[in-house]
């Protein structure tokens, strides 16, 4: 059975991107499945982001921007600069503009939920992008279920079911993030030796790297070698900072976690000197897209669609960095990390 299980484990890795590829990555493929999408020609599309500064955000409000433009489409893109006000000033301005549809991504759910309903109301049809609403016709995300079990299935194993971790929490009221912070405490009821230190961390924008940094610097200190096992964040930017202060405090006993699968990251996650252990990566060009092609076939008389759209996602480890990033579109060029 040990024999089966390491075989296995050695498979794995090759396992996941085919998986990944044969879940409609593929070029050929993805050719094929565009040219089923109907076109938004004489169709004007709003899209009202949260913000755009972090690379998961911006790869799907650019994924969704382009998708109505190949679509022979018009775009009223608009960015909220992680305003909450300014969202809703945006979004009361889109209504007022009556486009055929409005695509709204991301923000705090219990603030837009008064104003996404006012989009229905105007009779304007309502898409989101990771952004769970009972007044969306239809939301495009991962499956963060999922991407939060495989998360701490990973983090638990590495650390062999026993230690202390941090945790970044700062952001619950982001559905996306709240469903991975539960799969995650779901997941540690059945390894009572993890324990989560108090009180958890607070993961701020802007400046989200240097205040986990910072964070992370001063705990170490508190801290000594052996008390903390793992970092946890429910998005890869604070584990920049926080992957940052330990290599720089050589505490190579602790290990980081989280979501998204930024370049930058995944290129932490794959440096075998990096406590960068592992990172979900989504596809938020493609989820934008997505979203987009789900405007499309609404509009053109397809009025059966699924409440939810989930684009796959990958487990990103020491094991198969190298791989992913070329499944990704990432590549190094000149030292530095780019995204197709």
């Amino acid at each position: 059975m040990k024999k089966i299980h390491s075989k296995l484990r050695q498979l794995l890795p090759a396992l996941v991107t085919l998986s990944l590829l044969g879940a409609g990555i593929g070029a050929h493929a993805q050719d094929a499945a565009d040219k089923d999408v109907p076109s938004l020609k004489g169709k004007r599309i709003g899209i009202t982001a949260a913000g755009t500064d972090h690379y998961w955000d911006l790869k799907a409000y650019q994924g969704a921007v382009d998708e109505v433009k190949r679509l022979g489409g018009t775009p009223i893109a608009l960015d909220a600069g992680r305003n909450d006000n300014r969202q809703i000033a945006q979004i009361q301005t889109l209504i007022a503009q009556k486009p055929d549809a409005i695509v709204e991504q991301l923000g705090t759910a219990s603030v837009l939920e008064p104003w996404l309903q006012k989009i229905r109301q105007a009779g304007i049809p309502l898409f989101t992008i990771d952004t769970a609403s009972p007044s969306s016709l239809n939301d495009t995300t991962s499956d963060n279920f999922f991407i939060g079990e495989q998360l701490a299935l990973k983090l638990v194993n590495d650390i062999h079911g026993e230690g202390n971790i941090l945790v970044f929490n700062g952001f619950y009221g982001v559905p996306v993030c709240a469903i991975r912070y539960d799969q995650l405490k779901a997941v540690l009821k059945y390894y009572p030796k993890v324990h989560i230190i108090q009180p958890e961390l607070r993961d701020v924008i802007p400046n989200t790297v240097q205040s986990a940094y910072a964070q992370i610097s001063q705990l170490l200190t508190k801290y000594p070698k052996g008390q903390i096992a793992a970092i946890w964040a429910a998005w890869d930017v604070p584990q920049v900072g926080a992957t940052q202060a330990i290599d720089a405090a050589h505490r190579t006993e602790i290990k980081t976690y989280a979501v998204d699968g930024s370049p930058d990251v995944v290129n932490l996650v794959k440096d075998p000197n990096s406590s960068a252990a592992a990172v979900v990566a989504q596809q938020p060009a493609l989820i934008g897209k997505t979203a987009v092609d789900n405007v499309a076939r609404y509009l053109a008389g397809e009025k059966n669609l699924a409440p939810y759209t989930y684009v796959p996602s990958i487990l990103v480890t020491k094991d198969n960095a190298g791989a992913i990033q070329q499944t990704l579109g990432q590549t190094v060029q000149n030292g530095s990390i780019a995204s197709k």
